[in-house]
């Protein structure tokens, strides 16, 4: 069962065909359901490039590439930097909860 405040609830986002639950700010939503379709969308890019990949390796390789685009969208700034160290933490923790599912 998963917790809620009256400020946040959680949310079921679908990336590459699994589906993710994600605890989120009420007023954030629509920015998660929004970022969760671009990686989705960045994610089948790299996938049909060809090349045969892991999904682990295919989401570091999206969120590698989403970084880099916004860190160049930016200019480089600290705060951005502090963001894709962030966003990298969550990435790998839910990678890692991805592969105690599949234990």
């Amino acid at each position: 069962m998963t917790e809620r405040t009256k400020d946040s609830s959680t949310v079921s986002v679908n990336i590459m065909d699994k589906e993710f639950l994600i605890a989120c700010p009420l007023n954030a939503r629509q920015d998660l359901e929004r970022a969760a379709r671009m990686l989705d969308e960045r994610m089948r890019e790299i996938r049909k490039s060809g090349k045969q990949f892991g999904m682990e390796r295919i989401a570091v390789m999206a969120a590698l590439n989403l970084a880099h685009d916004l860190l160049h969208a930016t200019g480089n700034s600290q705060g951005v930097q502090q963001q894709v160290q962030q966003l990298n933490a969550k990435l790998e923790q839910a990678l890692a909860q991805d592969q105690q599912l599949e234990l």
